[in-house]
Protein backbone atom coordinates (compact mmCIF):
# COMPACT_ATOMS: atom_id res chain seq x y z
CA UNK A 1 0.00 0.00 0.00
CA UNK A 2 1.30 3.63 -0.55
CA UNK A 3 1.96 6.05 1.90
CA UNK A 4 -0.72 8.35 1.14
CA UNK A 5 -3.41 5.54 1.19
CA UNK A 6 -2.04 4.65 4.39
CA UNK A 7 -1.85 8.33 5.90
CA UNK A 8 -5.55 8.94 4.72
CA UNK A 9 -7.59 10.41 8.24
CA UNK A 10 -11.51 9.37 8.16
CA UNK A 11 -13.16 11.29 5.84
CA UNK A 12 -10.45 12.35 3.55
CA UNK A 13 -10.40 11.11 -0.40
CA UNK A 14 -8.07 11.23 -3.37
CA UNK A 15 -9.36 13.80 -5.49
CA UNK A 16 -6.50 13.36 -7.83
CA UNK A 17 -3.28 11.09 -7.93
CA UNK A 18 0.04 12.74 -9.87
CA UNK A 19 1.97 10.81 -11.66
CA UNK A 20 5.46 10.63 -13.80
CA UNK A 21 4.92 12.16 -17.21
CA UNK A 22 5.57 9.02 -19.70
CA UNK A 23 8.64 11.07 -21.10
CA UNK A 24 10.64 10.04 -18.21
CA UNK A 25 9.92 6.46 -17.95
CA UNK A 26 10.44 6.58 -21.91
CA UNK A 27 14.18 8.63 -20.80
CA UNK A 28 15.06 5.74 -18.55
CA UNK A 29 14.37 2.88 -20.60
CA UNK A 30 16.58 4.60 -23.64
CA UNK A 31 19.34 5.16 -21.35
CA UNK A 32 19.28 1.35 -20.43
CA UNK A 33 18.68 -0.05 -23.88
CA UNK A 34 21.56 2.56 -25.00
CA UNK A 35 23.75 2.97 -22.71
CA UNK A 36 22.96 -0.88 -21.12
CA UNK A 37 26.19 -2.60 -22.33
CA UNK A 38 27.93 0.16 -20.13
CA UNK A 39 27.53 -0.21 -16.47
CA UNK A 40 26.47 3.37 -16.72
CA UNK A 41 23.24 2.67 -18.82
CA UNK A 42 22.18 0.41 -15.87
CA UNK A 43 23.10 3.03 -13.40
CA UNK A 44 20.68 5.75 -14.96
CA UNK A 45 17.87 3.46 -15.49
CA UNK A 46 18.19 2.10 -11.58
CA UNK A 47 18.52 5.15 -10.58
CA UNK A 48 14.91 6.91 -12.40
CA UNK A 49 13.19 4.09 -11.65
CA UNK A 50 13.62 3.70 -8.28
CA UNK A 51 12.79 7.70 -7.52
CA UNK A 52 9.28 7.79 -10.00
CA UNK A 53 8.58 4.55 -7.89
CA UNK A 54 9.43 5.40 -5.05
CA UNK A 55 7.61 9.29 -5.16
CA UNK A 56 3.88 9.60 -4.27
CA UNK A 57 2.23 12.79 -4.50
CA UNK A 58 -1.87 13.71 -4.57
CA UNK A 59 -4.35 15.93 -3.38
CA UNK A 60 -6.83 14.86 -1.17
CA UNK A 61 -9.93 17.29 -0.09
CA UNK A 62 -8.32 17.99 3.18
CA UNK A 63 -4.30 18.02 2.33
CA UNK A 64 -1.29 18.57 -0.32
CA UNK A 65 1.07 15.78 -0.14
CA UNK A 66 4.09 14.76 -1.28
CA UNK A 67 6.09 11.98 -0.13
CA UNK A 68 9.97 11.18 -1.55
CA UNK A 69 11.93 8.19 -0.84
CA UNK A 70 12.83 4.73 -0.14
CA UNK A 71 14.61 4.15 2.82
CA UNK A 72 14.63 7.52 3.88
CA UNK A 73 10.63 9.05 3.69
CA UNK A 74 10.33 12.25 3.52
CA UNK A 75 7.51 13.94 3.23
CA UNK A 76 6.11 17.13 2.98
CA UNK A 77 1.78 17.87 3.19
CA UNK A 78 0.10 20.74 3.76
CA UNK A 79 -3.71 21.26 4.45
CA UNK A 80 -5.65 22.71 1.80
CA UNK A 81 -6.85 25.96 3.80
CA UNK A 82 -3.45 27.10 4.62
CA UNK A 83 -2.89 26.99 0.64
CA UNK A 84 -2.18 30.14 -0.69
CA UNK A 85 -1.03 29.96 -4.18
CA UNK A 86 -0.47 27.36 -6.71
CA UNK A 87 2.25 27.97 -9.72
CA UNK A 88 2.68 26.09 -12.70
CA UNK A 89 5.90 25.95 -14.45
CA UNK A 90 5.61 24.20 -18.10
CA UNK A 91 8.95 25.06 -20.70
CA UNK A 92 7.71 24.33 -24.45
CA UNK A 93 9.36 21.10 -24.93
CA UNK A 94 7.00 20.51 -20.81
CA UNK A 95 4.20 21.38 -23.07
CA UNK A 96 4.68 19.02 -25.75
CA UNK A 97 5.28 16.41 -23.80
CA UNK A 98 2.13 17.00 -21.60
CA UNK A 99 4.35 17.38 -18.20
CA UNK A 100 5.10 20.45 -16.07
CA UNK A 101 6.23 21.25 -12.43
CA UNK A 102 3.49 22.44 -9.46
CA UNK A 103 4.00 24.98 -7.15
CA UNK A 104 2.15 24.95 -3.91
CA UNK A 105 2.71 28.15 -1.57
CA UNK A 106 1.26 28.06 1.82
CA UNK A 107 0.53 30.40 4.91
CA UNK A 108 3.97 31.36 6.03
CA UNK A 109 7.18 29.96 4.27
CA UNK A 110 5.12 26.74 3.61
CA UNK A 111 6.45 25.63 0.17
CA UNK A 112 6.21 22.46 -1.77
CA UNK A 113 8.28 21.90 -4.86
CA UNK A 114 6.06 19.03 -6.53
CA UNK A 115 8.75 16.93 -9.23
CA UNK A 116 7.74 16.93 -13.28
CA UNK A 117 4.64 15.56 -13.36
CA UNK A 118 2.26 14.36 -16.20
CA UNK A 119 -1.38 16.56 -16.39
CA UNK A 120 -0.60 19.15 -14.38
CA UNK A 121 -3.27 21.56 -15.27
CA UNK A 122 -5.60 18.81 -13.90
CA UNK A 123 -3.55 18.39 -10.40
CA UNK A 124 -3.49 22.48 -10.53
CA UNK A 125 -7.45 22.14 -10.86
CA UNK A 126 -7.74 19.84 -8.05
CA UNK A 127 -6.01 21.97 -5.55
CA UNK A 128 -7.90 25.27 -6.32
CA UNK A 129 -11.38 22.87 -6.06
CA UNK A 130 -10.47 20.90 -2.57
CA UNK A 131 -9.42 25.19 -1.58
CA UNK A 132 -13.16 25.97 -2.98
CA UNK A 133 -14.81 23.26 -0.99
CA UNK A 134 -13.16 23.64 2.04
CA UNK A 135 -15.37 26.58 2.67
CA UNK A 136 -13.21 29.33 1.57
CA UNK A 137 -12.30 29.78 5.64
CA UNK A 138 -9.46 32.40 5.93
CA UNK A 139 -6.48 31.11 8.32
CA UNK A 140 -3.93 33.79 9.42
CA UNK A 141 -0.12 33.33 10.13
CA UNK A 142 0.74 33.47 13.97
CA UNK A 143 1.76 37.04 14.14
CA UNK A 144 -1.23 38.35 12.14
CA UNK A 145 -3.18 36.28 14.45
CA UNK A 146 -1.45 37.76 17.63
CA UNK A 147 -1.44 41.23 15.88
CA UNK A 148 -5.46 41.27 15.54
CA UNK A 149 -5.88 39.82 19.06
CA UNK A 150 -4.20 42.76 20.46
CA UNK A 151 -6.32 45.13 18.35
CA UNK A 152 -10.02 43.75 19.57
CA UNK A 153 -8.06 43.73 23.11
CA UNK A 154 -7.22 47.17 22.99
CA UNK A 155 -10.39 47.98 21.25
CA UNK A 156 -13.10 46.14 22.67
CA UNK A 157 -15.90 47.09 20.65
CA UNK A 158 -15.21 49.95 19.09
CA UNK A 159 -14.02 50.36 15.81
CA UNK A 160 -10.02 49.83 14.81
CA UNK A 161 -8.18 52.68 12.64
CA UNK A 162 -5.36 51.65 9.88
CA UNK A 163 -3.15 53.73 11.89
CA UNK A 164 -3.66 51.77 15.40
CA UNK A 165 -3.07 48.52 13.59
CA UNK A 166 0.52 49.95 12.83
CA UNK A 167 1.06 50.90 16.29
CA UNK A 168 0.24 48.02 17.65
CA UNK A 169 1.95 45.78 14.66
CA UNK A 170 5.17 48.22 15.80
CA UNK A 171 4.95 47.39 19.24
CA UNK A 172 8.07 44.89 20.61
CA UNK A 173 7.45 41.72 22.03
CA UNK A 174 8.78 41.33 25.51
CA UNK A 175 12.87 40.20 25.32
CA UNK A 176 13.86 37.12 26.66
CA UNK A 177 16.24 36.99 29.36
CA UNK A 178 19.63 36.01 28.34
CA UNK A 179 21.24 32.92 29.68
CA UNK A 180 25.09 32.19 29.87
CA UNK A 181 26.36 29.45 27.73
CA UNK A 182 28.02 26.50 29.44
CA UNK A 183 31.54 28.27 29.01
CA UNK A 184 30.30 31.16 30.78
CA UNK A 185 30.11 33.41 27.63
CA UNK A 186 27.12 35.27 27.03
CA UNK A 187 25.00 34.76 23.96
CA UNK A 188 24.67 36.96 21.25
CA UNK A 189 21.30 37.78 19.81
Amino acid sequence: MRYIDESLADGETIIQRGKWPGVFWFGAWAALILLGIVVVGVFIFATAWIKMKTTDFAVTNRRVILKRGWLNRHTQELSVESVEGVTLNQSIVARLFGYGRVVVSGTGDALIEFPPMANPVAFRRAIEAARADCGGEVHLAREDRKVMERVAEANENEPVAANQVEQIEREEPPRRKRHSSFIGLRSRR
